[in-house]
């Protein structure tokens, strides 16, 4: 679900339990098919700014399981959009869900590259307040600069993003 107009809001407290409410909607579809689920981007970062969507990536044994994941999800209104460009993390799109605050859905198995980027990056920032400040002022000022644009958003904040994932031991 692409962006098509850019918001950044101040951290909401609600973040986190808008994340819940989401999995409690997909977990009892996926059953004793996924390990699990991660809370990831802006939104699970106390005290960052972020646009209000939700990041959940959905944790699978491997790709084994995925044809019947791809199945179960469909069968509660999310359907399969392929990696996007991004190994190991597929993402899921939905048309009908008012009651949940918007999101992107993603599965990738346990060793998937971009699941452990995921991860250590939300742990990183969650672990420098510091980081926390500069990459909200960055997010705000590129909401403000290009709110119709979230190619250019995502371009104004890349050497931010770059810094910090060098500090955190992430390849650019």
């Amino acid at each position: 679900m692409k962006t098509k107009h850019v918001i950044v809001e101040p951290y909401n407290e609600i973040w986190p339990k808008e994340f819940e409410k989401i999995k409690a909607e997909i977990e009892p579809a996926l059953a004793n098919l996924c390990l699990g689920f991660e809370h990831i981007g802006s939104t699970s970062v106390i005290g960052l700014s972020s646009k209000p969507i939700i990041d959940i990536d959905v944790v699978i044994e491997n790709y084994f399981v995925f044809p019947e994941v791809i199945k179960k999800l469909n069968s509660i209104g999310y359907i399969h959009e392929g990696d996007l460009g991004i190994k190991d993390r597929e993402a899921f799109k939905y048309a009908d869900k008012p009651h949940l605050l918007q999101h992107h859905l993603y599965v990738c198995p346990k060793d998937s590259k971009e699941l452990q980027r995921h991860i250590t990056f939300r742990d990183f920032l969650r672990s420098h307040p510091e980081s926390i400040k500069e990459y909200s002022k960055i997010k705000e000022e590129a909401a403000k600069l290009y709110p119709d644009s979230i190619e250019k958003y995502m371009e104004y904040k890349s050497p931010c993003i770059a810094k910090l994932y060098t500090l955190c031991g992430l390849d650019v």
